[in-house]
């Protein structure tokens, strides 16, 4: 019995699997939404607010520490610039998952996973992009 495992595997060992969502957390910082199915959804969200927690923490450990995990520089800037600013007044429930249907070719139930301030977000990226 898998009682108090709360781990979802997704069919991926245990390094391709940090692998696949620390990617899927990168697309969701860069493009604010994206479309996944709904279990990659459901294991990318928890990861997801964490990371937003850690932006809003904003201190450099919290920084080293999103580094660490994301493995990119440039997403970990905008993470910290944009994504945790907006989510400032927030207390948790950073994300939101919308249901789509089955996909197509394999009927896979499919998903979008996005911020739930999105708009705070796009205002504040068009800020700093005329500032630059």
């Amino acid at each position: 019995m898998r009682h108090r495992r709360k781990t979802v595997k997704l069919q991926r060992d245990t390094a391709h699997r940090r692998s696949l969502l620390a990617n899927l957390t990168c697309s969701l910082i860069d493009h604010g939404r994206i479309r996944t199915t709904l279990a990659k959804a459901k294991a990318l969200r928890p990861i997801a607010e964490k990371m937003v927690t850690l932006a809003k923490r904003g201190d450099v450990h919290a920084r080293r520490q999103a580094i660490a995990f994301l493995r990119q520089k440039d997403t970990v800037k905008k993470l910290f610039a944009e994504v945790g600013p907006a989510c400032e007044g927030r207390q948790g429930g950073y994300c939101r998952i919308t249901k789509l249907g089955a996909r197509m070719s394999d009927s896979a139930p499919m998903a979008y996973i996005e911020w739930t301030d999105i708009e705070e977000m796009a205002v504040a990226s068009t800020s700093t992009e005329e500032d630059a």
